[in-house]
């Protein structure tokens, strides 16, 4: 195993993402019998020490398999939206009211009927990075606004999902998909110039429509979102990157690239969005951050050792105080990051939102409605 991926085993093991890093037997027994009994006492003791650290092993992978099942059932537990209604007597059609908050006003998740964007699902060609590289197919869902037009061009937004989902955890598949609709709302009110919104699969090998495959394959995605699908979309559609063109430079077009995504897809924002793709993407979201997100001052530094001369155009955080599963690891990630750092500025670039709540979709749909505000802008 590389190191790169012993480390994340160990952090799993330590959170809640976990494997059995560690968990075989120390060693083989060694050839021929006992000579004395010297010998026989300290093999019998080695035997013991084995023996407790399968029993050790196999009590963490229980434990690991538990937590990781909790995590799946708050991420996959329906929610009724909590939202704010004050607004709606006030406000008038397609005026721009829309702000950071901590409900959704209903205004911004009413299902329009006229004025509406689309839904497309596409099928993309990538590799089993997390495996042989063998050539794979996968599928990823695009949100495209009102009068998309070819001749125009447009920002994008790679939106995330968790582990216990799919690139259709947002929902973002028919008319009635919360990511729409607030985004159709926010676009015919004015509140933001349309973008594009792009749900993909995380998981970055060739099993990645099992929900319950090997999830270190989330490590693997920047890989395939440098080299398959961000070249995919902005060859099939009107973005401000061309990779059909001749002279195609991804980092020249940075500023019109973000990442967002609920707690793995949290992570993934951090660990790889920020900390491995920030020459080809400057706004970031990241929602209940997942345990193995990297700590603040492991961001700091591998951001100014990798990327020195990029700007973080806007990152923003959102966390529910009672989320068991993320707000701790949410907040070593980003909470002091202005501290860490002067290139996170609170207020200008930066954003960290706690609100009561716990690690489900009442926090994600809201962190989408505010981050949606922000970002591009």
């Amino acid at each position: 195993m590389g190191k790169k991926k012993l480390l994340k085993s160990i952090l799993l093991t330590v959170a809640f993402l976990v494997t059995a890093t560690g968990c075989q037997a120390a060693s083989e027994p060694a050839d021929g019998g006992a000579r004395d009994g010297e010998t026989i006492s300290a093999s019998t003791g080695t035997a013991d020490t084995e023996n407790d650290n399968v029993t050790e092993g196999e009590d963490m992978q229980d434990e690991q398999k538990d937590m990781i099942a909790e995590a799946i059932r708050q991420e996959t537990a329906s929610v009724e939206l909590e939202t704010e209604t004050s607004q709606d007597g006030e406000s008038t059609d397609r005026e721009p009211t829309a702000e950071i908050g901590e409900k959704i006003p209903v205004k911004y998740l009413s299902l329009r009927v006229v004025e509406c964007g689309t839904i497309e699902n596409i099928t993309y060609t990538t590799y089993d990075y997390f495996g042989d590289g063998s050539e794979i197919e996968k599928q990823a869902n695009v949100y495209l606004p009102y009068g998309y037009d070819e001749e125009k061009q447009y920002n994008v937004l790679y939106l995330m999902h968790g582990i216990g989902g799919d690139e259709n955890e947002w929902g973002m598949t028919g008319s009635t998909s919360k990511v729409k609709i607030m985004m159709d709302n926010l676009i015919y009110n004015g509140d933001v110039e349309p973008f594009i919104v792009v749900t993909p699969n995380g998981r970055s090998g060739a099993d990645f429509a099992n929900k319950n495959s090997d999830y270190n394959s989330f490590y693997e995605f920047g890989k395939e979102l440098r080299n398959d699908l961000i070249p995919y979309i902005e060859s099939h559609y009107a973005t401000y990157g061309r990779s059909d063109e001749e002279n195609y430079d991804m980092k020249a077009d940075r500023e019109h690239r973000a990442m967002a995504g609920l707690s793995m897809g949290g992570m993934q924002t951090i660990n790889i969005g920020m900390c491995e793709c920030l020459d080809i993407i400057s706004y970031f979201g990241a929602f209940s951050a997942a345990p193995t997100s990297y700590k603040g001052a492991d961001i700091v530094k591998t951001i100014d050792e990798q990327f020195p001369d990029e700007e973080i155009k806007f990152f923003y955080n959102i966390c529910g105080t009672g989320d068991t599963i993320a707000y701790q690891s949410a907040s070593t990630a980003a909470k002091g990051l202005p501290q860490l750092s002067d290139r996170f500025q609170d207020g200008e670039n930066y954003m960290w939102q706690e609100l009561s709540g716990g690690h489900d979709f009442n926090i994600w749909y809201l962190g989408f409605y505010n981050f949606a505000q922000q970002v591009f802008d």
